[in-house]
Parts: structure tokens; C-alpha cells; sequence
């Protein structure tokens, strides 16, 4: 458990800061009047993401293999925090479309429909906290590992 304790902590910063940055969304609009440009904007949340990554195998090549890390170390650190914020960004959804924007999905499929993007059917069907989860925790999966390999090439020192 000590080993991967960096880890575990990074996770939950990372899902502390994903609420903090859905807090920000709902405040500025992006889950109401601008849900248009919603897409592209909450993609303003990747350069904290890569961040938090960074922050993280920093603190691994520090504390754990004093001061030396591979890109494989890196790379192997990282993928375990991308499980570990992937097991928990289904509780993040859960917390963000039931406190923070309950009324995300109504405005997002209604959004969708009115300007002939998809089906009320399909709408439906993609725009629910089930999908939601399922698309946080895979995304995360994913995503993370990219950023971990990416990261993990800046952060090793031999």
C-alpha cells in the first residue's frame, strides 16, 4: 500500500479539482446558456490534468526512487493513477450531475434535439449519468495513459 500511496492521494486531488472545475463550468454558464460551446470548452481542463500527472511522478521520482525514475518508473506510476481516478470519476459524475448540475442533461439533450444534432432516442440514450460513468472511468483510463507516457519522458532522471 505504501507504494502506491502517491498515487491514491493524486487521485483523489484530481477528483477534487474535476469538481472544482464542473463547479466552475455551471458557474460560467457552460451547463446553461453556453452548453453550445461546452465541448470545446471543457477542454480548458487539460492542462490541469497534465499538471496534477506531473505533480504526481514528481513527487513519486522524489519520494520513492530518490530522485532517479525511468520513463518505464513514470509511465507505470502514472498508469496506476489513471486507475485509480478512473474508479473514482464514476463517484465524480455521480456528485457533479446530482449536486453540482442536475440539470445538465435535460439542457445538453434538449440542446441536441432543438438544433438537429441527434435523435430525442439517441439523445437519451447518450446524454445519462450511466453513459456518463462509463465514458469518465474509460476516458480516464485512456486519456491517462497517454498523459502518463508523455509525462513520464519529461519527468525521468537518471
Amino acid at each position: 500500500m505504501k507504494k502506491i500511496y502517491i498515487e491514491f492521494k493524486w487521485a483523489i486531488i484530481f477528483s477534487i479539482t474535476i469538481l472544482s472545475w464542473m463547479l466552475l463550468e455551471k458557474t460560467l454558464g457552460w451547463h446553461e446558456e453556453q452548453i453550445a460551446n461546452h465541448q470545446w470548452l471543457t477542454l480548458l481542463f487539460a492542462p490541469f490534468a497534465i499538471l496534477m500527472y506531473l505533480l504526481e511522478m514528481r513527487e513519486k521520482r522524489r519520494r520513492v526512487y530518490g530522485g532517479k525514475m525511468t520513463w518505464m518508473q513514470g509511465f507505470i506510476s502514472g498508469i496506476i493513477l489513471s486507475v485509480f481516478i478512473a474508479l473514482l470519476s464514476p463517484l465524480a459524475q455521480y456528485i457533479t450531475h446530482n449536486f453540482i448540475t442536475p440539470q445538465y442533461f435535460n439542457n445538453v439533450i434538449e440542446y441536441s434535439v432543438t438544433n438537429d444534432l441527434m435523435s430525442r432516442t439517441k439523445a437519451n440514450d447518450y446524454f445519462n449519468i450511466n453513459s456518463y460513468m462509463w465514458q469518465s472511468a474509460f476516458g480516464a483510463l485512456g486519456l491517462g495513459i497517454v498523459i502518463a507516457a508523455v509525462v513520464a519522458i519529461f519527468v525521468r532522471k537518471k
